[in-house]
């Protein structure tokens, strides 16, 4: 048996500081016991030994000091940096794992014959290691591939494997230490299916802390070829690596054996609402000034967890402050996905028009001209991203469809917002402003013939835009929120009329053609209003049988042989493992982009 040793021992009296138990039994959830500085009488130390799980071989000794230290100035990602052990217990996760639950998850997409796989741990102790294994199985027998070093901050690193043999599936699983593992696959490439079909999810409410068993039991179960989180995988807005963890948690299930695709979104970043502004300094967290709030690091970490496993992006240039870009597509099965950064370079609406409203990015005068804030040459994409748009939307070779993947829908999709009670004319946290360059995205996706997946908006909509006429444009889904207890919003027209041209025989009342509180023209095809209880959503908390939040998740089906793109969209307690599980009201839709 291996001697413990301790600190400024003396045959009767032992002092010592913070201090680790080494050895330890790995059903315990935190193995490094912390102990106050304090003088302890030897029966103590006998009596506080017994009470450690520890089984035969222990070992005392210093924690010591993080190697890296956090520069982050606003408390950002406090429960994960620095001297983390030290932090009280906390509402979102614990993170104090078992050594052997170090690994949380695994993310990861193919792309052009190049694997991009990202491991995601727990925070880690100063004396452990930092080295993560990649092996995959081949033959019944698992081979080292790749080692990588995670960073302090965040804790996950990526790895890059080129010429990967994407024509069948392969085992793969990431180690670290001794005992700790995460396995998964690596799907093949569906080439040879005629349907390739997206799950496609957003907004995940931090005010049910729940691991979500109703979305894994049912996407599992339609089994999607690869799934899409389109922003708001946190809302825990200075804590990010925390929620992200806690993210995992509730769906890696769900991308444990399948692609997946992850953007972050302006409460992931820490903002109530983001336009990037290029990269500028924001002054408030309300973010109407324009640019990020946050250390640029903190911003960087986000979008190093988050999109790291994305395939490289198609201009790696920086923004302001260093902080990067991950606009690039993904062909997967013969669809060609465009991931696009609708926030990253659009301007903040503050001092940019005469206010109509309480807030600068909120209208409430109906008779407001909407030309007055279209102001020229004020971005959306930007640059950079409309030319990737443009060459993208021409690479036909070896594509039977298109898709543009991004946080939120180019247009105004709801009218009341919060609350029953609160009608916005104009929201400019949508795409819908500014009107020109929005007009401009609008064609560049039409011209590819690709149809527009999003999320954000905590209501689910398809619409079909127009440009210079009314359904001249693409399709567009913005599925709904995953968990919506935070900020419901709702389609009702001020009139409570149908548009012209409404979907004949829909149970929807309110379709047709619109135009939106800018001006811009669209066609509400479908929509999913939550229940209203005294002008405020039905209940905080979504519970299998209660009021309907109208959470839940897309699914898009891309059928290559007929060009034809159905969407659906499903309540989140529906248990789509039973006959007759439907969806909500006036789905599913199918269209010809």
């Amino acid at each position: 048996m291996e001697t413990s040793r301790l600190l400024n021992a003396t045959p009767h009296l032992i002092r010592f500081s913070v201090v680790t138990i080494k050895r330890y039994d790995l059903s315990r959830k935190n193995p490094y016991k912390f102990i106050k500085r304090q003088t302890l009488p030897m029966k103590q130390i006998i009596a506080l030994v017994a009470l450690i799980p520890v089984i035969s071989l222990a070992q005392i000794e210093p924690i010591g000091e993080p190697p890296i230290k956090a520069p982050f100035v606003k408390s950002e990602d406090s429960l994960c940096v620095n001297d983390w052990w030290n932090r009280k217990e906390n509402p979102i996760i614990d993170l104090k794992v078992p050594r052997d639950q170090v690994v949380c998850f695994g993310i990861y997409t193919v792309h052009d014959n190049t694997l991009k796989l990202s491991a995601q741990l727990y925070p880690l102790y100063p004396n452990e290691t930092r080295e993560v294994r990649l092996e995959i199985q081949k033959d019944g027998k698992w081979t080292e591939i790749a080692r990588k070093d995670v960073q302090d901050i965040g804790w996950s690193t990526t790895f890059r494997v080129e010429n990967w043999d994407d024509t069948t599936t392969i085992p793969y699983r990431l180690l670290h230490g001794e005992n700790a593992s995460f396995e998964g696959s690596i799907r093949k490439n569906p080439t040879d299916q005629d349907v390739i079909t997206l799950a496609s999810l957003s907004c995940n409410s931090n005010k049910d802390r729940g691991l979500r068993p109703e979305y894994t039991r049912n996407i599992n179960h339609q089994d999607p070829d690869i799934v899409f989180f389109a922003g708001d995988q946190s809302y825990d807005h200075k804590e990010h690596t925390a929620a992200w963890l806690k993210f995992g948690l509730a769906f890696r299930e769900i991308f444990r054996h399948r692609p997946c695709v992850t953007i972050p979104d302006d409460h992931d970043i820490g903002q109530a609402n983001l336009w990037g502004e290029d990269g500028k300094v924001s002054t408030t967290g309300a973010g109407h000034d324009g640019g990020y709030f946050f250390h640029p690091e903190y911003v960087k970490m986000v979008e190093r967890q988050q999109t790291a496993h994305l395939p490289d992006p198609y201009d790696p240039t920086p923004i302001k402050q260093g902080i990067g870009v991950y606009f690039t597509n993904l062909i997967l099965g013969g669809i060609d996905f465009a991931i696009i950064e609708d926030r990253k370079f659009k301007p903040g609406p503050e001092g940019r028009h005469p206010n109509k409203g309480p807030r600068p990015d909120h209208i409430l005068d109906a008779s407001y001209d909407p030309k007055t804030i279209d102001t020229p040459g004020l971005a959306l994409l930007g640059e950079r991203q409309e030319k990737f748009l443009a060459e993208w939307g021409q690479q036909k070779e070896g594509i039977a469809m298109k898709a543009v993947l991004s946080q939120t829908g180019f247009c105004g999709g709801a009218h009341l917002h919060g609350n029953v009670n609160n009608r916005l004319h104009a929201d400019l946290d949508s795409n819908g402003w500014p009107q020109t360059a929005r007009n401009r995205a609008i064609e560049l996706i039409g011209k590819a013939g690709a149809v527009h997946i999003a999320g954000d908006q905590h209501i689910a909509t398809l619409i079909q835009h127009g440009t210079k006429e009314f359904r001249d444009g693409p399709w567009a889904f913005v599925s709904p929120a995953i968990v919506n207890t935070v900020y419901g919003r709702w389609w009702w027209p001020e009139n409570e009329k149908a548009g012209a041209n409404p979907v004949a025989e829909s149970p929807l009342p309110w379709t047709g053609d619109y135009l939106d509180g800018f001006g811009n023209k669209i066609s509400m095809i479908a929509y999913a209003n939550p229940d209203v209880v005294k002008g405020q959503l039905a209940k905080t908390i979504s519970e299998p049988g209660g009021p309907n939040l109208a959470d839940g998740w897309g699914i898009v089906h891309f059928k290559k042989s007929t060009q034809e793109v159905t969407f659906e969209c499903w309540p989140r307690f529906v248990d789509v493992t039973k006959p007759g599980a439907k969806q909500f009201p006036g789905w599913p839709v199918t269209v010809k982009p």
